[in-house]
C-alpha cells in the first residue's frame, strides 16, 4: 500500500544523509554553535538578502511555534489565527499551555484578511479581555491555499498600523514558494513579517525548522526562551548540516517543486474526471470531494486522510505528495482512480 497521508513519512534526501554521516565523524561545537549551523544561517541570510535577521534552528513546527509565540508575547497577550490554523487545531493546546489564548477567525480558504483581524480587535477592548498582539498565518495554509504578495502586504500594513506582530508558519513554505500561483519570495517574507520559519521536516530533512526573526524588538534573549522550552538541541550540528545542504544550492526549492508537480498530476486527473475540491489548493496538499463508494475502493490500495463529511454520499479526503513521491506511484494511483470511477 502506498500512502499519501503526509509529506514526512520518508527519511531524508540522500545528500543530507551523506553530509550527516560525514559531519558525524567530526567533533563539533554544541548547542548550535557549530560551524555547520553558522554556515547554514549565513546561507539563509544570503538567500533572503538581509544580514540583519536572526536565524535559529529548532526541531519541529509545534516546538517552533510555541517557543516563538511565548517569547514574543507578554502574558496577557493573544494570537489571532484562522480557525484552521495549526496552532488552533493540531498542537494540543501548546500555545494556550504557554499562557496565550488563540483567538480564531472563520475563513473559507484558510487565509486571513485585515478585515477579519479588525473584527477581533473590535471585540477585545479593555483589560478584562486578552489583548490581541500577534497575527498567525501559514503559507501554505493547512488546506493548501497560499498568500499572494498583495494579500500578505495588505495584512502586513494592517499589522504595522495596529502595532501587531505578523508571524508566518512555514511548515510547507517550500511548497508555497514553488507553486505556479505564487509571487512571494523569501526576501518578501523578511520585509513583510516580524518572524517566519522555513520548514524542513516536511521538505526533505530528517527533522528541523529554521526560524527567521526579522523584527529587532524580538531578537533579544531569544535563546534563553529557546533553552527553557527545551528547544536548543545539544547536537545542534544535526540541524545545521541539514539546512546547510538545503541552501548550498537550490535543493530546498527543487524538492518542494517535485512535491507540487506530483500533486498537480493527481489534481488535474481528478478535475478532468469531473470532481470538485474542498479548497483551491495549488500546492502539494489536495482535497478532492469524492463519492464514499469511490473512497472505499481507493482505501484498499492507498493510504490518505479522511478530511470532512460533505453529505451522506460524499466526503473530502486529503492527498499529500512529498519530495520523495515516485512518479510511478502517482501514475499507479491515477490508473486505479480511473478504473474505480468506471
Amino acid at each position: 500500500m502506498y500512502r499519501f497521508n503526509n509529506d514526512y513519512s520518508e527519511g531524508a534526501h540522500p545528500r543530507i544523509l551523506e553530509a550527516l554521516a560525514e559531519a558525524s565523524r567530526e567533533q563539533n561545537a554544541v548547542y548550535g554553535n557549530d560551524r555547520h549551523s553558522q554556515h547554514a544561517a549565513e546561507l539563509i541570510r544570503q538567500r533572503i538578502g538581509r544580514n540583519d535577521v536572526a536565524v535559529h534552528f529548532l526541531e519541529g513546527g509545534t516546538q517552533t511555534n510555541l517557543t516563538a509565540i511565548s517569547a514574543f508575547l507578554r502574558p496577557y497577550q493573544a494570537a489571532v489565527a484562522a480557525e484552521t490554523g495549526h496552532i488552533n487545531v493540531h498542537e494540543t493546546g501548546a500555545i494556550e499551555a504557554t499562557g496565550h489564548k488563540v483567538l480564531t477567525v472563520h475563513t473559507e480558504n484558510g487565509l486571513l484578511t485585515p478585515e477579519m483581524v479588525q473584527k477581533v480587535l473590535d471585540e477585545h477592548t479593555d483589560e478584562h479581555m486578552v489583548s490581541p498582539k500577534l497575527v498567525y498565518v501559514s503559507d501554505s495554509t493547512e488546506i493548501g491555499t497560499i498568500y499572494t504578495k498583495t494579500s500578505l502586504t495588505a495584512l502586513s500594513k494592517f499589522c504595522k498600523a495596529n502595532q501587531l506582530y505578523l508571524y508566518l508558519d512555514g511548515a510547507r513554505l517550500g511548497s508555497a514558494l514553488t507553486s505556479e500561483e505564487n509571487d512571494l519570495t523569501l526576501q518578501d517574507l523578511a520585509d513583510l513579517t516580524d518572524a517566519f520559519y522555513i520548514g524542513g521536516t516536511k521538505n526533505g530533512v530528517l527533522f528541523g525548522e529554521a526560524l527567521v526573526i526579522c523584527n529587532p524588538e524580538l531578537k533579544a534573549d531569544f535563546r534563553f526562551m529557546q533553552k527553557q522550552r527545551g528547544a536548543i538541541t545539544a547536537k545542534g550540528m544535526v540541524l545545521g548540516v541539514q539546512f546547510e545542504v538545503l541552501f548550498q544550492d537550490n535543493l530546498y526549492f527543487d524538492l518542494a517543486s517535485h512535491a507540487n508537480r506530483m500533486a498537480d498530476l493527481i489534481r488535474s486527473e481528478i478535475e478532468e474526471a469531473g470532481f470538485s475540491f474542498l479548497s483551491p489548493s495549488p500546492t502539494n496538499q489536495i482535497f478532492p470531494i469524492l463519492p464514499n463508494s469511490l473512497i472505499e475502493k481507493l482505501k484498499q490500495k492507498y493510504g490518505f486522510e479522511f478530511w470532512a463529511k460533505i453529505d451522506e454520499s460524499a466526503s473530502a479526503i486529503r492527498l499529500v505528495t512529498s519530495w520523495a513521491t515516485p512518479e510511478s506511484e502517482v501514475e499507479a494511483f491515477i490508473k486505479d482512480f480511473h478504473d474505480f470511477v468506471q
